[in-house]
């Protein structure tokens, strides 16, 4: 067990070059990019319930982003109290939901939009509605990068991770299923806001103000639990790679890395000020992190085969079910995927690609520096 998770799983199976762009890119794209996306979501639905002004959203959303990490850096027990309680809240929101679509919405709310149309898309409009409809699923493998502090790690990561699949999978699948029969499918093709319209036909506007409570604590517990997963990669770099030598340093008493939180919420804030610049903050964020996260994700799952192959003799614990069927099509689910996102997103996402490419010079610059310190 690692605390840089996937990342030491590109550094055996690819070298380092492989592991430290991973790491670069979860240090300024694919993390903070996430933090701050995910702050975007707090800010647009806490602007419903109290604006702030022209520029509410992206106000809550850089006062989340310094909250959190700041909890997060006095502690990793607050931290998880908090993150407990948040969880907690979301659980609670989303069953409000399927009992709501079940139990609540009248029978007429659905036979109404039953006449209702809609356009149909062709390949283009299904690969981009993946690319948001996978973003929920986003983070499902976090808890990876924290198999370095957890006890017993085998029997325990399997657990969890398998636990919190299940759960994720069925709670989604349920409230799927309550939207449709609230709603009915034309309802749900045609609304912008399928929650809101959901609670709002179960109880009025008042539903519609709980929906937004909802989305705050779930949006709040995401942005918690990405800042104290995203800051252990960031440290397993700082441990290997003198240039970031300074991102690697443990506080003990507070059991956190400290530093690598600190940049990994300053890079945050940085890219909740270009989302408030580009006065599309979600939107942009999507942009600016999906082809990276696709392409390592990809990565990730060609790792797997690699491994097999460099190292047979290791024990695997946990092999893969229908070895290798359900690799190939990991990878080509993942390749898709970084296609949809450089072809159907903004020129935002040349941007986050532009910053991975970024970390090439400074990894020239590691090699040298390793050069003259071993002559």
């Amino acid at each position: 067990p690692h605390a840089g998770g996937d990342y030491y799983y590109f550094e055996r199976a690819f070298g380092g070059w492989v592991s430290f762009l991973f790491a670069w890119a979860r240090l300024v794209v694919i993390q903070t990019g996430s933090i701050a996306l995910l702050a975007f979501i707090f800010g647009d639905y806490a602007s419903e319930l109290w604006s702030l002004g022209p520029y509410s959203s992206s106000i809550y959303a850089a006062l989340a982003v310094f909250g959190l990490t700041g909890l997060n850096v006095a502690g990793v027990r607050q931290g998880k109290t908090v993150q407990r309680g948040l969880t907690i809240a979301t659980i609670v929101g989303l069953l409000v939901l399927v009992v709501a679509g079940f139990f609540f919405v009248p029978e007429s709310a659905a036979s109404a939009n039953a006449g209702a149309s809609s356009s149909g898309g062709g390949a283009g409009s299904f690969g981009l509605a993946m690319v948001f409809v996978l973003l929920t699923y986003g983070g499902w493998n976090e808890a990876a990068y924290l198999s370095a502090e957890v006890r017993d790690t085998r029997r325990n990561m399997t657990r969890g991770l398998l636990v919190s699949l299940g759960l994720i999978a069925t709670l989604y699948l349920l409230v799927n299923l309550a939207y449709l029969k609230g709603l009915g499918l034309a309802g749900m093709s045609t609304s912008d806001a399928v929650a809101a319209d959901l609670m709002r036909a179960a109880f009025g506007d008042t539903g519609a103000h709980l929906l937004s409570l909802l989305v705050v604590a779930a949006a709040l517990s995401s942005t918690n639990a990405t800042i104290f997963t995203g800051a252990r990669t960031s440290f397993a770099l700082g441990r290997d790679f003198s240039l970031f030598r300074f991102l690697g340093q443990w506080e003990d008493d507070a059991k956190t890395p400290a530093n690598a939180l600190l940049v990994q919420g300053g890079i945050a804030l940085a890219l909740v000020g270009v989302g408030a610049w580009t006065r599309q903050g979600f939107e942009s964020m999507v942009d600016y992190t999906a082809p990276v996260f696709w392409l390592f994700f990809g990565l990730a799952g060609a790792s797997l085969f690699i491994l097999r192959w460099l190292e047979p003799d290791v024990p695997r614990p946990f092999r893969v079910p229908l070895y290798p069927l359900t690799p190939i099509l990991f990878c080509g689910a993942c390749a898709y995927m970084l296609w949809s996102s450089l072809a159907y997103t903004g020129t935002g996402a040349l941007l986050g690609v532009g910053v991975l490419l970024a970390g090439v010079p400074l990894l020239l610059l590691r090699r040298d520096r390793d050069l003259e310190s071993s002559s």
